[in-house]
Formats: structure tokens, C-alpha cells, sequence
């Protein structure tokens, strides 16, 4: 058993008069791909925010790396974002800054490394994700849908995280560009040996990239575990969900089972 690296204990979250999660729990194990899936309104990119400490629960617990979120000093706090990284389902970059210059700003941040050193690393990065080199140079503005979440994920893994987080990844992209976002994904997982946290309702997505996966739903956890164990369950919401077959399978995109 690969030891928990995220674990979520009987949190409750409220907007308002409005109850998000009531007693959620779920767990997040070592360098797998874990997909939080719901429908919409279901908490899923509440959680996920909860977890990078963009949001706190009312009640509960949640650890990421051995460490209680609502414990933590500004020091700790700090340190933990250092560990992780973000993509925002919009990609959330910076329109007057290239795309250099958006993956510069970690840098700058967490680090002293000379100029000179952070151009190099940002040129990797900008390979590891599989942008063109002239991409530095170029504005939001002007990059494709599938090029800005390449940009914006080149980013998140600025700092070599251990965790990655995901919002929506392949959202607002056609299915093809979807399945080539997935594979890279999975390729990253197995290149870095990350573990990756995503929010998703792309059911291609679950088929044929994530390990384990929680289903949200009655603000709870409906069901946790792999494909095959969450459809052993027998509930409406998990037969609502997976009422279809997968369009295509591992093999077309070069992932192996």
C-alpha cells in the first residue's frame, strides 16, 4: 500500500446558508492520478481548493504532506505551496506577461537563482511540456486553447513539485486535443514521479489516465476507488454517470494498463 500523501477527514464546508460538503472524507496515496468527478454544484473544485489553502472548511480535517492545513504557520504555509503546483481551468496566466515571463514569476518568488539560470529553466520546462522554444516569447493572447494549458501547466511545474493539481485540465479543448493533454499527463506522472490531483468531468479522462477517483454527490463521497471498484457499487448516481461506454481505449494514445 502506497502511503496517503492527501488526506480528507470529515470536513464540512458552508456558503452561506448553503451546505458544500457535509462529513466528506477521501485519500490521495503516492504517485497516483486521483480525480475528484461530480456533477455541477457537487463541491468538487471547492475541495480542490480547499486543499492548496484557497479555502478552508468549517469543520474537519484535510493533511497534505503530513501536514493539518488549519495548523499551519505562515512559514509552513509557504513552504507547502513551494511543494506544489496549480492549473487553474482557465490557465489562469498573466495576459501583459509571455509565457516566459509567466513561468519567471515562481522563480522570482521561491528562489535567488540568477537570471541567467531561470532562462534555462524555463526553457526546459517549456520542452518538458511540449511548446515550441518560441513560445517564451509570446503573449496569452496569442497561443491556441491546447498551447495556454501547456503554458499554464509548464508553470505549475516551475518549482518541481510533488503534487500537482488540476482544475478542469482539459476543459473548453476538442476530444483530440483532450487525449493528447491526458497522455502528457500520464507521461509527466511517470517521467517525475508526481502525484496528481485533478478535478475533471471528462469521462475519457477517467477511463484511461487516473488510478483512483472519488465520485461526489449528496455532499459526500459517493465512491472511492478504482473504475472497476466504483462500478461495483450499485447507486443511481454512479449509474447515471457511467451510463456509456469509453470512445476510445489506452491503446490509441499509447498509454499502457
Amino acid at each position: 500500500m502506497k502511503r496517503t500523501i492527501i488526506r480528507v477527514n470529515d470536513i464540512v464546508t458552508v456558503f452561506g446558508e448553503n451546505i458544500i460538503h457535509d462529513r466528506l472524507s477521501c485519500t490521495v496515496r503516492e504517485n497516483e492520478i486521483y480525480a475528484l468527478l461530480g456533477g455541477s454544484g457537487s463541491g468538487k473544485s471547492t475541495l480542490l481548493r480547499e486543499m492548496i489553502l484557497l479555502g478552508r472548511p468549517m469543520q474537519g480535517d484535510i493533511e497534505v504532506l503530513g501536514f493539518n492545513l488549519k495548523n499551519l504557520s505562515p512559514a509552513q504555509a509557504h513552504d507547502l505551496r513551494r511543494q506544489w503546483g496549480v492549473l487553474f481551468q482557465s490557465g489562469a496566466l498573466y495576459s501583459s506577461l509571455t509565457v516566459g515571463e509567466n513561468i519567471a514569476l515562481l522563480y522570482k518568488e521561491y528562489t535567488d537563482l540568477p537570471p541567467k539560470l531561470i532562462r534555462e529553466l524555463i526553457k526546459l520546462k517549456i520542452d518538458l511540456v511540449g511548446l515550441p522554444p518560441h513560445a517564451i516569447n509570446l503573449y496569452p493572447s496569442e497561443l491556441s486553447g491546447g498551447m495556454v494549458k501547456r503554458a499554464a501547466l509548464a508553470r505549475a511545474l516551475a518549482l518541481d513539485p510533488k503534487l500537482l493539481f488540476l482544475d478542469e485540465p482539459t476543459s473548453g479543448l476538442d476530444p483530440f486535443s483532450s487525449r493528447q493533454f491526458d497522455a502528457l499527463i500520464h507521461q509527466l506522472r511517470e517521467l517525475l514521479g508526481l502525484t496528481i490531483v485533478m478535478v475533471t468531468h471528462d469521462l475519457d479522462t477517467i477511463h484511461h489516465i487516473v488510478d483512483r477517483f472519488a465520485l461526489l454527490g449528496e455532499k459526500k463521497v459517493i465512491a472511492e476507488g478504482t473504475l472497476e471498484e466504483v462500478l461495483s457499487i450499485n447507486h443511481p448516481l454512479i449509474d447515471y454517470f457511467f451510463q456509456t461506454d469509453p470512445l476510445s481505449s489506452k491503446e490509441i494514445y499509447g498509454i499502457k494498463s
